[in-house]
């Protein structure tokens, strides 16, 4: 079995106490830099990135050790950090000369040297520091303490090669839980299969009633073994999402053959403040029970999670965290390493600390991803990648803070100061900004420095901590800010200015994250046209894009036309007076339960008040902002009434996508807007940004955003082959073709005109 040396260190090596106490790490790119300028260094007779191999006690390790000098038999492994070097913990230096000594037992025996120099070089790269930890040893002490190390992994490893071939097996000859497939499912099913296979990368628009979540999982947990897949990802953009990937897993569990018998490991990955149980404690031994000596009961939880037999949910593995006394939320990382399946958020392989990305890299995992609800990532990828600093938290820790932190937060407001005077004869209108001011980066990183010394010695203080995270996430987009992204400032008042860094195009940041996977299924029920998917992500040029024919038939949907009402700002006045006649037309005409959507509060409150007072008969409710979780609950309720009403809601809100309503809990949709973004500053950069790098500014900013949350609110109306119902689709510009050439084709098939 092929194991990665940090992998085999990360399993027996590590000891003690989990603690994550506050030392901010370099990101990603930070360390890549780093270790190529100490390697630069070094010059003549330095050999980088060394690899390395060699077989023990039946395991094939391999790696790469950072810098080697075979002429003085120097092994040299580089560590980057931030801030005091003694913040570094106690278990995370004993990984480190762990790793170390085993890229040294390799070296000695591959090279057939009888002793050699260690150095473990900790490089601080907020002032290139260099900090040297060196030892001298045999060749035997090294590979002994390698074979302690191999000893207490082998076993796993024998029962993980044991595990995947139950799990391949049983994977090879899944069955599928139903006697037929749903209406062109079958051929869904064969194109997620062929993508997985191939390795390939594929947008597949899947229109509603296809059973995506099942069409998709079945195939892609039987293309396993063909493809030699060691993990797939299913990711999701809501939690609703998540629990139909759950609950599809487990119908599969249960259509075959000794259910009991179950070898697929299925984790559910959940956010940390959703798993903490001791939200009001810092995350180390000396603060929360659970961290304490983590790693030492470790074993025994990780041994009863992979034997458990059922899927890894949240509530699952929170009951097998409590009998071992460690944290829920930590376990499911370590259960991560070693499940074949893993539900989660997209964030967990798309953001900047990305668990299954950082684990199928250093693993060498052959990862299969799929992406639900896909025509969201976008929006979610710049949101990873985007991050704000907020002036009023800083000044309002300044006046309660320690005295050891005066000094870096009056350099930091001063930096602010600065900042704000030179825009000063912008007033508080926003300003982009072209550059990041350098004064305030400088005063940020003095001051997370003197945060993360601060809070590694005193108890923990929320508002000093929440002033940390802010700062460092600030910095790490700092240090790669460029032309996909855009500076902002805003001012709302003294004291109350903000800072934002935007991201604009994801592709900058997600295209490696796509390179690394085995193969990519992104799917939705509106991913048209697929080009601007495959730009603005960054995905590779030979993508595929396949449109599924939709299950529905044309005669099940009329798609009605209002050639005489425009819902353009300037028209919104005289908009309401007809929309509200249509409206109440179509009521009385067919009473029943409808969604009627608008661009924005004022505009649906202007036809709701409207409705109200000229055909009070006409039964309605509206949704309204900052609606609570039982409030929306409540909302959508009211769909399985026996008295249909008209709903009100705004396109684009959590009523427009993701809710079921099949059969008569809705018969029509009434869709007042294109849904186009606000012509603003901000919009009209991204649209010249978009325009100069794919020649397509107005219909990646604007056009194809806009009609997707039409398609998606639309398709609300038709859930099943027995769905019946009417979409009005309510300003003249819907007529246009290149308005309807993205709109879902099978609608225009019949279409009457009023």
């Amino acid at each position: 079995m092929r194991v990665a040396v940090r992998t085999l260190c990360e399993f027996a090596a590590r000891e003690g106490d989990l603690d994550f106490r506050y030392t901010p790490a370099p990101s990603a790119e930070e360390g890549i830099l780093a270790h190529q300028a100490i390697q630069g260094k070094r010059g003549h007779g330095y050999k980088s990135e060394y690899s390395l191999t060699g077989e023990c006690m039946g395991l094939e390790l391999y790696g790469r050790a950072d810098v080697y000098n075979p002429h003085s038999g120097l092994l040299e492994e580089i560590k980057t950090h931030r801030g005091d070097l003694s913040r570094i913990r106690p278990h995370q230096r004993a990984l480190h000369r762990a790793q170390l000594k085993a890229y040294g037992a390799l070296l000695c025996k591959q090279e057939s040297r009888k002793s050699l120099k260690l150095s473990l070089v900790y490089f601080n790269i907020g002032n290139n520091r260099e900090t040297p930890v060196t030892e001298t040893a045999t060749a035997k002490q090294l590979w002994q303490e390698l074979e302690i190390l191999c000893g207490r992994y082998r076993l796993w490893a024998e029962q993980e090669a044991h595990h995947r071939e139950q799990r391949d097996s049983r994977l090879a000859g899944l069955r599928f839980p139903f006697e037929h497939f749903r209406p062109r499912q079958r051929q869904l099913a064969e194109t997620v299969y062929k993508n997985a296979v191939k390795g390939e990368t594929l947008l597949l628009e899947a229109p509603t009633g296809l059973g995506k979540t099942l069409g998709t999982l079945f195939p892609a947990l039987m293309a396993m073994p063909a493809a030699k897949h060691d993990r797939l990802a299913y990711l999701t953009c809501r939690n609703t999402a998540r629990q139909l990937a759950l609950d599809a897993v487990e119908r599969l569990r249960a259509a075959q053959e000794e259910p009991q018998i179950w070898p697929l490991r299925t984790l559910e990955l959940v956010a940390k403040s959703d798993a903490c149980e001791h939200p009001d404690k810092a995350c180390h031994g000396d603060s929360c029970p659970l961290a304490k000596g983590f790693f030492d009961r470790l074993p025994d939880a990780r041994a009863e999670a992979a034997q458990a037999g059922t899927t890894l949910t949240q509530d699952e593995l929170a009951k097998i965290a409590a009998g071992h006394d460690i944290c829920p939320y930590f376990l499911a990382h370590e259960m991560a390493r070693w499940c074949d399946v893993i539900i989660g958020d997209v964030n967990r392989m798309f953001d900047q600390s990305a668990l299954l990305h950082g684990l199928t890299r250093q693993n060498n995992w052959k990862t299969a991803i799929l992406v639900d609800e896909a025509h969201n990532l976008v929006d979610r990828g710049r949101g990873m990648y985007s991050v704000q600093l907020d002036q009023q938290r800083l000044l309002k820790v300044r006046k309660t803070a320690p005295k050891a932190l005066k000094p870096h937060l009056d350099r930091t407001a001063r930096a602010w100061q600065a900042v704000i005077r030179e825009q000063s004869e912008n007033g508080d209108t926003p300003v982009f900004v072209a550059e990041l001011p350098a004064a305030l980066t400088a005063g940020l990183q003095g001051l997370v420095s003197g945060l993360t010394d601060y809070l590694a010695d005193n108890p923990p203080d929320l508002a000093l901590q929440e002033l940390l995270f802010e700062s460092v996430a600030f910095m790490k987009l700092a240090d790669s800010f460029g032309d996909h992204s855009l500076c902002e400032l805003h001012r709302e008042g003294r004291g109350r200015a903000r800072l934002s860094i935007q991201n604009l195009v994801p592709a900058d940041f997600l295209r490696d994250r796509f390179q690394g996977a085995a193969s990519v299924l992104l799917f939705s029920a509106t991913l048209s046209p697929g080009v601007y998917y495959r730009d603005l992500l960054g995905l590779p040029q030979n993508s595929r894009f396949v449109s599924l024919p939709s299950p529905f038939s044309a005669d099940q949907l009329q798609v009605q036309f209002t050639p005489k009402i425009s819902t353009r700002q300037a028209h919104r006045r005289a908009s309401v007076a007809p929309i509200t006649e249509l409206i109440a037309h179509q009521y009385r005409k067919c009473p029943g339960h409808y969604l009627a959507f608008f661009s924005s509060f004022k505009y649906l409150s202007e036809v709701s008040d409207a409705l109200a007072n000229h055909a009070p008969d006409v039964l309605q409710r509206s949704q309204h902002s900052g609606m609570s979780q039982q409030q929306r609950k409540e909302f959508l309720a009211g769909f399985r009434e026996e008295t249909g009403r008209v709903a009100f809601a705004v396109l684009g809100g959590v009523f427009s996508e993701g809710i079921d309503l099949p059969g008569n809990q809705l018969i029509g949709a009434f869709v007042a807007t294109l849904g186009l973004p606000p012509f603003d500053a901000w919009h009209e950069i991204l649209k010249h940004r978009l325009q100069r790098r794919f020649g397509a500014g107005y219909d990646y900013t604007y056009l194809i955003p806009g009609l997707q949350k039409v398609a998606q609110a639309a398709g609300r109306v038709i859930r099943t082959p027995e769905d019946r119902g009417v979409i009005w689709l309510i300003d003249d510009r819907f007529m246009q073709p290149q308005i309807r050439g993205l709109l879902p084709e099978w609608w225009f098939k019949t279409e009457t005109t009023e």
